[in-house]
């Protein structure tokens, strides 16, 4: 019995680390492509560091006192709060590192100080993300279990067939919508074509695997919005294997029409040119696709 309260201790522990990266990543990858942040971060004083460590601070126990993303505590004490809002930023710090080793904007050459910097500046929408997971997403993992679904016996085949059809248009238009909504924002800018020069195959495979594992953990494991029913829709592509890998291709699509719409990629650039900057911009993409799909 002790020790399957402590494998649910440990699994309940695991979903809010979950929940909090995914909703990191959805409120703080666009500041991720923002060379100006970069560059301040770069510069940053050591004093303007531990300023932004302690504001950032502060500003999450607020938000930690009244929900956070742990969803089991209502009404957290003081000490809860201050235990979450440290692994808030743990958690927005490891994840806005991670995107930069990825995007190469840290390697083993950038000076200690610098690199401190930008990590800094970078987690704070990160961390915001982690501490409004819950408020601005939701956690219906347990509603939804009590919930039974009685499908109904009689339907006929036609009907069945327009309702798969159905969930099938509206997720891949939910991802269309996402995915273009956050390119478009991205796209225009030069740090697609700045990050793209320094990229190698094997840090595109690593995007690409990123960008797969991200969309499937924010629509099926964070516990976001109703992830029981997501899993039971009866789409063409609504195993959650094949609906990531379908919805990535879709943003891909949105990225590559975002980058032609404004004139970075034309038709006579060669395709490994359009590779680099799709995948590149279709990290965020992806990640927009999601909440798309979330949001339907």
């Amino acid at each position: 019995m002790a020790s399957k309260r402590q494998k649910n201790i440990w699994r309940s522990e695991i979903n809010d680390i979950i929940r909090g990266v995914c909703g990191g990543f959805l409120f703080g990858i666009p500041l991720l492509y923002t060379m100006e942040v970069w560059w301040i971060g770069s510069v940053a004083r050591p004093q303007m560091m531990m300023m932004a460590i302690a504001l950032l601070f502060i500003v999450v126990f607020l938000l930690n006192r009244t929900e956070g993303f742990r969803k089991r505590r209502h009404g957290k004490r003081a000490f809860e709060a201050v235990i979450d809002t440290i692994e808030a930023i743990a958690i927005g710090i490891a994840c806005s590192t991670f995107v930069l080793l990825l995007l190469r904007e840290l390697t083993p050459e950038i000076p200690l100080k610098e690199a401190l910097g930008k990590i800094i500046y970078e987690s704070v929408p990160f961390t915001f993300g982690v501490a409004l997971a819950n408020q601005f997403l939701g956690d219906t993992r347990n509603s939804n279990d009590q919930e039974q679904t009685t499908p109904q016996e009689n339907s006929t085949t036609k009907n069945k067939q327009n309702e798969e059809l159905h969930a099938t248009i509206a997720d891949l238009g939910g991802t269309l919508i996402g995915a273009t909504v956050l390119a478009f924002n991205i796209a225009p800018t030069d740090e697609i074509s700045m990050l793209a020069s320094a990229a190698s195959p094997l840090w595109e495979l690593a995007i690409v695997a990123t960008s797969l594992l991200i969309s499937y953990g924010i629509v099926f494991e964070a516990g976001f919005s109703d992830q029981r029913k997501r899993r039971q829709q009866k789409g063409i592509f609504q195993r959650p294997s094949s609906e990531t890998v379908v919805s990535y291709l879709v943003s891909l699509l949105a990225a590559s029409f975002m980058l032609w719409f404004f004139q970075k990629l034309t038709f006579s650039d060669p395709w490994t040119m359009w590779l680099d900057h799709v995948l590149l911009l279709g990290l965020p993409a992806t990640i927009g696709g999601a909440a798309g799909r979330l949001a339907i």
